[in-house]
């Protein structure tokens, strides 16, 4: 299952704070900051997509992620490979080290990690 944009961005902050009440929530967005019943709203999808959980506290709810930022990440980045570079994680590899601005630092870096998981397989 997959979110918004407006539920992304809301998951976002979600992540940063880990736990929050809806007051928090509100004091993350920057101005101009959204109705709180949007925020109820997208926060009732995600409770339904299986996304966020919460806590209850008497008349409030303490929201919290059910999903890590990076296993989310992960689905999207396959999806993509999938969807766009035939299932082929080298073309997907060789599409961003080509066409995304990578420095020659970055690009060492990235030499680096690639080496390391070669050791690891």
């Amino acid at each position: 299952m997959q979110l918004s944009k407006s539920e992304e961005e809301l998951m976002n902050y979600l992540w940063k704070l880990d736990q929050a009440f809806m007051k928090d929530l509100l004091e993350a967005y920057p101005e101009p900051k959204p109705a709180t019943t949007t925020v109820a709203t997208l926060l009732k999808r995600m409770t339904d997509k299986g996304f966020v959980g919460y806590k209850t506290f008497g008349n409030s709810r303490q929201y919290f992620p059910l999903v890590k930022k990076k296993d989310y990440f992960s689905k999207h980045v396959n999806g993509l490979i999938k969807n766009f570079f035939n299932d082929s994680s080298s073309q997907f590899a060789s599409f961003f080290t080509k066409e995304t601005d990578l420095s020659k630092t970055e690009l060492q870096e990235l030499r680096t990690i690639i080496d390391n998981e070669i050791k690891n397989k």
